[in-house]
């Protein structure tokens, strides 16, 4: 018999469904067949069984927050069941001890994360039985089949756990060291608060309060341009005023002037450049660019996004999503003509079809095996779904996933950009700048991806051509501050490091970029910046509070709040993973950084001048380093349902695994604690009195809705 650990009990379920099977309390049991000729028993974990141990587990008397005890740093780390998931611990652990069992199946996310889940919960449960890999990254019935005919041998994804082990381990240190230095310091000014600090999340906060500052000190400055629109044989387009490149004046008197010169004068076509531009199709998917690319068409934060292709993972119409690559394999290139075809038969596709080119496998754009890390880029699966049927917000991310596939296919998008020089008089320059599309290509799949290009069109127009000055004016403009960024911009940004593209360079952000956190983390740490009341995000523009930009203040210049210092250190993180470094010796760096944080800390304490903050306003976290109080048990997964201040929310969130959340307000009608639990007990609350929709005032019942898992107002 063999044991198969999923990371979860939907994508247990899918694995068993290829299989005869019957399910059991906690697990499924496979019977006898062609792969499992023993039969087998499937089980699940709920994400994260098992957690590091508080700090007074190592020594009690850490459990104090006393400047005296820091840094903390435990000679070895533990693990320990979390309370809330022991039933499930149990239930593994006994078919892991089962005289009958002779093998585990390591079946976690096919990534760093899944690694040590599974390992970790095999490791508490003291059971040592020869281990196999699953690693596979789309959850259809043939990709599990393919996975179980060819399971790796565990050592072949053991520095993975290695890796992942070392980011926790390197995130609890540097987390609870500088989260207690800060926090007992700013106490002694008269900040009494939680200033939770982390290893990712402070650079990460860092740069929006860099831009916050970049905003705050702008200084705008008024500048006039002399703007023209000229007549030239019956064709009308418009030009600014130039000279020596520059088209701007401090003086209004001299644009007034030169506007004032233009009048009715004759303009002449002098000189017309045009040069003609080829855009290759756009890269595949890699979790960042999906992230962004979802933020800027739908407003979808960065964590809903994830979810949203999780889900369709689960369902088997994606591939994996935390993926950090935009390639995918020559294998995987092979299953692309039929997952097309399967496309083309869809109302919404079929226009594309057929497709200009029949196969990209020879296109190193797309298909690179050195690329490809643990897994390959997002794609569909040949299992494709009747899209008109799926949720609206599982369409939107579908459809994206599936027309960069179809673009990849497409021919090269042309524009001719031209730049018209006009002399008014034979004197004042005008430019005139726009284009022409020559051939959309790929554009006809993706043109709302493209939708924010305001380049203007301009008539054919040759030189000599003559004409004059229909309207000329002198416009005054003032200098624009930097723009807040928006949540999509903010993934991209993490991912660089803080160095800043443009967004016309976002597809180019691929391999190896030494970013804050990993894919699968990033949207979970700006979660975790709002939590903690450091960013707030209004009309899906970010901005810090006063209570982020105090925490970058005080830490200052520091290696803390230092994106790059992060990044490389996700990089060596990443050589663990690859075996090319060692955890050891990262571990010991990471035990002096946490020694210099506090020290840092100190040092810097006795020069903060904080009187210009407005301490009363500034929100509050709830308790010292912990989740607040518990309210229930999460239906979803099984974890603690917590007050998080304005809402109730899974303990889970933070490690990306569960997002259930209920709002204390609902249509107007506060939601009690009380009412939560019931709802997580029973599906169902009492009946609520007061709802209020519009001018309509109601009552209703809070009920869970299993399908979409969250809590719903139903009347009846």
């Amino acid at each position: 018999m063999k044991v198969v650990i999923a990371e979860k009990p939907d994508q247990a379920m899918k694995l068993a469904s290829p299989f005869p099977h019957k399910k059991q309390q906690g697990y499924l049991e496979v019977r006898p067949n062609r792969l499992f000729p023993n039969g087998a028993f499937f089980t699940w974990a709920v994400g994260h069984i098992c957690e590091l141990v508080p700090p007074e587990a190592y020594n009690p008397a850490w459990k104090k927050w006393s400047l005296q005890t820091l840094p903390l740093i435990p000679p070895t780390f533990r693990h320990q069941v979390m309370r809330s998931k022991a039933k499930q611990f149990g239930i593994i652990k006994q078919l892991l001890r089962r005289s009958d069992v002779k093998e585990i199946i390591h079946a976690g996310d096919a990534g760093r994360e899944g690694e040590l889940i599974i390992r970790t919960i095999v490791e508490q449960s003291g059971v040592h039985k020869p281990m196999k890999r699953l690693w596979i990254s789309s959850l259809t019935e043939k990709a599990v089949t393919a996975g179980f005919e060819s399971l790796l041998d565990e050592a072949e994804t053991r520095n993975l756990y290695y890796e992942a082990y070392s980011r926790s381990c390197a995130d609890w240190l540097v987390g609870m060291n500088a989260s207690r230095v800060y926090t007992l310091l700013l106490k002694q000014k008269g900040i009494s608060d939680v200033f939770s600090a982390g290893r990712v999340q402070t650079p990460t906060l860092a740069l929006v309060v860099k831009r916050e500052k970049e905003i705050a000190a702008f200084k705008p400055e008024p500048f006039w341009e002399v703007k023209a629109t000229f007549e030239v044989d019956k064709k009308r387009y418009e030009g600014v005023w130039h000279k020596d490149g520059e088209s701007r004046l401090n003086d209004p008197a001299m644009a007034e002037k030169i506007a004032a010169f233009c009048k009715d004068k004759p303009a002449q076509v002098h000189q017309v450049e045009t040069e003609r531009k080829e855009f290759l199709p756009p890269y595949l998917f890699n979790l960042s660019s999906l992230q962004a690319t979802a933020n800027k068409m739908f407003k979808f934060s960065p964590q809903k996004t994830l979810e949203i292709a999780q889900k369709l993972y689960v369902k088997g119409l994606l591939s994996y999503p935390r993926s950090d690559s935009s390639f995918v394999t020559p294998e995987e290139a092979k299953t692309f003509p039929e997952i097309l075809a399967k496309l083309s038969r869809q109302p919404d596709y079929q226009a594309y079809f057929p497709t200009p080119k029949a196969s990209i496998s020879q296109d190193r754009r797309y298909v690179n095996q050195k690329k490809v890390t643990d897994h390959y880029a997002i794609i569909p699966t040949e299992q494709v779904p009747n899209i008109a049927k799926l949720e609206e917000s599982e369409r939107k991310i579908y459809d994206l996933v599936a027309r960069r596939l179809i673009a990849a296919h497409g021919e090269s998008a042309l524009f001719d950009y031209t730049t018209v020089t006009t002399l008014v008089d034979g004197r004042a320059v005008f430019l005139s700048k726009g284009k022409v599309q020559i051939r959309a290509g790929w554009r006809d799949v993706l043109f709302d991806e493209d939708k924010d290009d305001k380049e203007s069109i301009l008539p054919p127009l040759s030189e000599g051509d003559t004409g004059k000055v229909r309207k000329v004016e002198a416009k005054e403009s003032k200098t624009q501050p930097p723009k807040r960024y928006t949540e999509g911009q903010l993934i991209t940004l993490m991912k660089t490091a803080g160095k800043h593209l443009d967004n016309q360079e976002l597809e180019k952000v691929l391999m190896k970029t030494e970013g804050l956190g990993t894919e699968a983390t990033r949207a979970g740490i700006i979660g975790m910046l709002k939590d903690r009341k450091y960013i707030e995000v209004r009309k899906n523009q970010v901005f810090a509070t006063q209570k982020g930009m105090l925490l970058i203040d005080v830490i200052g210049d520091k290696i803390l709040a230092s994106p790059e210092m992060t990044a490389r250190w996700e990089q060596r993180l990443g050589e663990i993973g690859q075996g090319e470094a060692s955890a050891q010796a990262f571990m010991e760096q990471v035990r002096k950084l946490s020694q210099k944080i506090v020290e840092d800390a100190v040092e810097q304490s006795r020069e903060w001048k904080l009187e210009s903050y407005d301490v009363d306003s500034m929100p509050k976290q709830k308790s010292k380093f912990t989740l607040g109080a518990k309210v229930a048990v999460c239906k979803a997964c099984g974890g603690d349902l917590v007050d998080k201040g304005d809402f109730y929310g899974c303990s889970n969130y933070k490690k990306g695994q569960c997002s259930v959340t209920v709002s204390k307000t609902i249509l107007g009608k506060k939601i009690s604690a009380a009412m939560v639990k019931k709802v997580m007990e029973t599906g169902k609350s009492n009946l609520i009195k007061g709802f209020q929709k519009g001018k309509e005032k109601f009552d209703a019942y809070l009920v869970w809705e299993e399908q979409e898992k969250k809590a719903k107002v139903h009347r009846d």
